[in-house]
């Protein structure tokens, strides 16, 4: 790929290791302290390091949840890299302030679609507390799209985000493992190892991440880094290295038993090869697919089972079995399980969300209202009245594990068609360069994110929606679609010299 370089510096890899150790030592200090601290050093470091911040930020948002488990004063760390990065990409740019507001019209029907769900939940009563952070969960790493979509990117950067991503895969990786095997008693936080379970979810592996979906979507990003890396790569440097990592990857990714996630990446997979027929890359991950069961998920799940045989328990869970992929898939068919999702689970909300529907058809009930990470910290003022009651499923905390039905209760037919707007002139522009392998890539992701709304809130999911809109400005940036901006001439310059 003739715009990409595959040559970091070793200057560049020190910085992003001292920024990586300033995380990890945050997490000794007291809170205040740790606070104080790296608010200082990230405001520096975002704002004469832009392109190296947000190398860092996969790390910090991948291990968000492990980071400030244990310290709660890092918990802003991810929103102050952006906006001090952006704050610079305006800053230097001042005089051009004009192009600040080219937007493409999947943009305009997304800030149509947050207007208008945000003065729908006012008027309905929602806080503005509570709209503001239900605004800020959608938008704030699309910012991440509108820096670097307009950004002169270093030509290395892409291979930084590939590599970061794997060194972090790697880190889950083992962690995983270990956590599997000694039946979540080792390293992870005892606040973690100590909560109680369903034998359902016990089996799955929680990561660093605290969350098995969460984990198997971040696994799919780090096989496709892997496989990104080897593609660049092609001499076959690193090679091996990288083979490893997603037989690693996948086998990890299988041991989460996150279903949804593994629906995703075969739709992913369908899709990328109707559109690109690249029967040996479908070779490649096939075999990937099979060496990964036989050389990770057997033996680790075999590991489990020796493991309780020697005697290894959990305090709190008690002995479980080591989980599998035929019973997983049982378990979405099997007759309790529909009706515990009827009574209380996703069934449930999605008929909730139809009773909204029938009450505000055009406008929806508001953000704020139904399902959103907002409800999830603030109360939502219709929950009474249509019997979502404190002892179901967290009651007024829920999550609808369904953006669709969130979308469809909060803003109605008005926001479905500004939704579908935002969704489809984005598929239409990846349509129109099919021929590109990057565009193929990014038309089989945008399917495979289509499905995952089917199962979790997923355009507020930041550790996914950080991969996507990422990659995705990387995408628009490499053809040039909107005046481009400087954001760090010093970086791009070294990383182009070299």
């Amino acid at each position: 790929m003739k715009d990409i370089s595959t040559d970091i510096g070793r200057k560049e890899w020190l910085e992003i290791i001292l920024a990586i150790a300033v995380l990890i030592a945050a997490t000794l200090l007291p809170t205040s302290i740790a606070l104080v601290s790296t608010t200082i050093f990230f405001i520096l470091f975002a704002f004469f390091k832009p392109f190296q911040s947000l190398v860092v930020l996969i790390p910090y948002v991948i291990f968000r949840s492990f980071f400030t488990e244990l310290n709660t004063g890092m918990k802003l760390i991810g929103d102050l890299i952006t906006f001090i990065v952006l704050i610079r990409l305006l800053l230097l740019n001042i005089k051009h302030w004009k192009t600040w507001f080219h937007f493409k019209k999947f943009e305009w029907f997304f800030f149509l679609f947050l207007i208008f769900g945000a003065v729908i939940g006012y008027l309905n009563g929602v806080s503005v507390a509570s709209i503001v952070f239900q605004v800020r969960t959608f938008i704030i790493m699309y910012l991440l799209y509108y820096i670097l979509s307009r950004s002169k990117l270093p030509r290395n950067f892409f291979v930084k985000l590939a590599w970061i991503t794997v060194f972090s895969g790697f880190v889950l990786f083992v962690q995983g493992i270990v956590e599997k095997l000694s039946l979540r008693s080792m390293w992870m936080p005892e606040a973690w190892s100590d909560k109680v379970l369903s034998s359902t979810n016990f089996v799955r592996i929680y990561g660093l991440v605290n969350n098995p979906n969460s984990l198997a979507l971040v696994m799919f990003f780090a096989v496709s880094a892997a496989f990104f890396l080897r593609f660049v790569y092609q001499d076959g440097k690193y090679k091996v290295l990288l083979m490893i990592s997603e037989v690693a990857f996948i086998g990890l990714l299988l041991l989460t038993l996150s279903r949804g996630t593994w629906i995703s990446s075969f739709v992913f997979v369908l899709f990328f090869m109707l559109i690109s027929r690249n029967w040996k890359i479908l070779k490649q991950m096939v075999l990937t697919f099979l060496v990964a069961l036989i050389l990770v998920y057997f033996p680790v799940n075999f590991g489990v089972i020796l493991s309780q045989y020697l005697g290894v328990e959990n305090e709190t869970n008690g002995e479980v079995s080591s989980g599998g992929l035929s019973n997983r898939f049982k378990e979405t068919i099997d007759s309790e399980t529909i009706e515990l999702m009827t009574q209380s689970g996703r069934l449930f909300y999605i008929k909730k969300g139809f009773e909204v529907l029938s009450d505000y058809p055009l406008t929806g009930a508001g953000f704020g209202t139904f399902g959103g990470s907002a409800t999830l910290s603030y109360d939502s003022p219709i929950y009474e009245e249509y019997g979502i009651r404190s002892d179901i499923y967290g009651g007024k905390n829920f999550y609808s594990d369904n953006q669709y039905i969130q979308v469809i209760a909060e803003t109605g037919a008005i926001g479905v068609l500004l939704f579908a707007g935002f969704l489809l002139t984005m598929l239409w522009m990846f349509w129109k360069d099919r021929k590109s392998t990057f565009a193929q890539y990014m038309f089989a992701l945008w399917f495979a994110t289509g499905f995952a709304g089917v199962v979790y809130n997923i355009w507020e999911l930041k550790v996914y929606t950080m991969f996507y809109f990422m990659l995705f400005a990387i995408y628009v940036a490499t053809r040039n679609l909107y005046p481009m901006l400087e954001l760090s001439k010093f970086e791009r310059e070294l990383s182009d010299n070299k």
